[in-house]
């Protein structure tokens, strides 16, 4: 990883992740003026911290005001939070493509297994609409490795994805549909399908677009209109280079290079116990260049076998999320 060892992070087994986190601290610590001083503030001493728990983590706001960096770098990628032009966007300078690349097929294939089996059709803005999103850059990616010629952005064409799900669910082909809540939502509205075969996958994302709902009426909505068993959703965001994925029911499960853990709302050393609510605190070993330890604005709960669910954002956090990026 400059010092740390990147190509043995997405083998990484989890046993052996503190130890990968405290010596990621270390190297962020001498590394990233912003995060030294943070955790210099906190009073917190480097030789004193010898847990996962004990790891400080940098506020996500600090990516809408500075640049959060280890030393000085030409990124290869540049992502971009989505916003209003009343909201100040966070960007994380990404200094190797190849590592979110990595990162973000590894945890897929870890849990679906590989790209080259599906179909993948994404119900989001295209790559040349939104260059700077994260999620676009990964489903774009994604489309290339299946190797499947129906795959592709539908955005603004619901009448031929509807075609070409019922096609393709029909003749047995794994298919991958994954898209941003309220597009998810406006095509079940006007189609019904009964799917077999396709996996649905929301990205979160209904602020300023539709009527809140909960993530268990979404699902319920999405379970009755497209005939799905379950609806899988994705956790991830700007800030990470790293995603988790939930099968089921809202629990989400992250990859042994990354860790959740829900600390009190008042106390950002105070961690909730297993099944209490609290806010997100996520270990991102990817974010080699950047922090890997990032104090988020969501509200979870763990549980004990490690599962996590969110439940909603902090009171005062901005406005934001995959819902904005189509204007």
């Amino acid at each position: 990883m400059s010092g740390i060892n990147t190509a043995a992070l997405f083998t990484l087994q989890e046993q052996d992740m503190e130890a990968a986190a405290l010596e990621l601290f270390h190297y962020q610590y001498r590394e990233n003026d912003l995060y030294r001083a943070y955790t210099d503030a906190l009073r917190r001493k480097p030789s004193e911290v010898r847990s996962l728990q004990q790891i400080p983590f940098l506020p996500i706001q600090f990516f809408k005001t500075h640049t959060v960096t280890c030393g000085t770098f030409t990124p290869e990628l540049i992502f971009e939070s989505s916003g209003t032009t009343q909201t100040i966007n966070s960007r994380h300078l990404v200094k190797e493509a190849s590592l979110y690349e990595r990162s973000f097929l590894a945890g897929f294939e870890r849990s679906y297994g590989p790209v080259s089996d599906f179909v993948i059709l994404g119900l989001l803005p295209s790559y040349l609409e939104r260059q700077h999103s994260s999620l676009v850059y990964m489903v774009q990616d994604m489309v290339k490795r299946s190797g499947h010629a129906a795959s592709g952005f539908y955005l603004y064409e619901h009448d031929k994805l509807a075609d070409r799900l019922g096609e393709l669910d029909a003749s047995g082909q794994k298919t991958l549909l994954i898209g941003v809540t309220f597009g998810l939502l406006d095509f079940a509205e006007h189609h019904s399908l009964q799917l077999k075969n396709t996996i649905v996958m929301e990205t979160g994302g209904m602020k300023g677009r539709r009527e809140e709902w909960t993530r268990q009426q979404v699902h319920a909505y999405l379970k009755e209109k497209l005939g799905c068993e379950h609806i899988h959703a994705e956790y991830g965001m700007t800030e990470l280079l790293s995603q988790a994925y939930s099968h089921k029911d809202g629990l989400f499960t992250t990859p042994p290079w990354m860790k959740v853990l829900v600390r009190d709302e008042n106390d950002p050393f105070q961690l909730s116990t297993a099944n209490a609510s609290g806010v997100i605190n996520v270990v991102d070993l990817a974010n080699v260049y950047s922090c890997a330890f990032i104090a988020t604005e969501d509200i979870g709960r763990l549980h004990e076998e490690g599962s996590f669910e969110v439940l909603g954002r902090l009171d005062n956090s901005a406005l934001r999320g995959c819902s904005l990026m189509v204007s």
